[in-house]
């Protein structure tokens, strides 16, 4: 079958939505915003995901997760070395304090976030660029190792140990900020990016024929094994949500058990969806 059950992700039925990390009063707000009638209608879906994304906003633990993981080396950063940096839990809610994330020689950052020849107006790693790691320190690249098959393997870059949270005695800035994880301090998982089920807004109206079937999404669930997450999600239990820095709103699926974390992205960061209407 296309989906796996009526609680999967992708349904738009309560037990699906719940495993999928919609909060309960997310629905109810989506609810009050569209009102109930006696009528057929239909509701753009982007209301729901909006009312989502608003209350984990609001809500959500942050946290740094590596989807496409690519080894970064700091030569110049003592091997034996790791220290705690603070990162706020949620800038929305001061008062919840801020989580301790371990830092070292060994990181990796997302694969996307090196171009070997950048383009234009491109401010990730590239070499010769400098760029802020998240809430710690600015890092230059400096060269990089490739595979027999010309893969980029590892980045090799260079810290500046006066400018850790992001502040410089010369008060430089750059345009790049990048999350990251500690090889020293990670927790794998299974990563399942769930987008909508339907590739048209309404497969049963005339934009989709009346054809479920032919109107199936074929993007609307990609697996990703071997995610690294931060070191503080090692005890996430199923139901726990969280920010991703830069890549959307994470539920712990149920499927998880000890040592096999599995991850369901409930939402994006921005919609998407209009700019595939386009």
């Amino acid at each position: 079958g296309v989906v796996n059950g009526w609680d999967d992700p992708r349904m738009v039925t309560l037990c699906g939505m719940r495993r999928r990390g919609y909060p309960a009063a997310a629905i109810r707000d989506f609810i009050g915003r569209v009102g109930v009638a006696k009528a057929y209608s239909v509701v753009d879906y982007g209301l729901l995901e909006a009312c989502v994304r608003d209350n984990l906003n609001q809500n959500a633990p942050r946290a740094m997760a590596v989807l496409n993981p690519l080894k970064l080396v700091i030569d110049n950063y003592p091997e034996d070395k790791t220290e705690e940096i603070e990162v706020e839990i949620n800038p929305d809610k001061p008062e919840l304090g801020r989580r301790k994330v371990t830092f070292s020689r060994e990181l990796y950052v997302e694969r996307e976030d090196f171009m070997a020849e950048p383009v234009k107006k491109y401010f990730r790693l590239f070499p010769g660029n400098e760029v802020r790691l998240k809430s710690a320190y600015y890092v230059t690249c400096n060269s990089y190792d490739t595979n027999e098959n010309g893969e980029v393997t590892c980045l090799h870059c260079t810290y500046d140990p006066e400018s850790r949270g992001g502040e410089t005695p010369d008060g430089r800035k750059v345009r790049g900020t990048l999350h990251w994880v500690s090889a020293a301090d990670n927790v794998k998982a299974q990563v399942r990016l769930y987008d909508r089920l339907f590739n048209t807004e309404n497969p049963a109206g005339e934009d989709g024929n009346g054809d479920y079937l032919q109107n199936i999404n074929p993007d609307s669930l990609k697996i990703i094994d071997g995610c690294l997450l931060e070191g503080g999600l090692r005890d996430a239990k199923p139901g726990d949500t969280f920010q991703f820095m830069r890549q959307g709103y994470f539920c712990v699926d149920k499927d998880s058990t000890p040592g096999n974390l599995i991850i369901n992205r409930t939402v994006a960061l921005n919609s998407s969806w209009d700019k595939k209407k386009k």
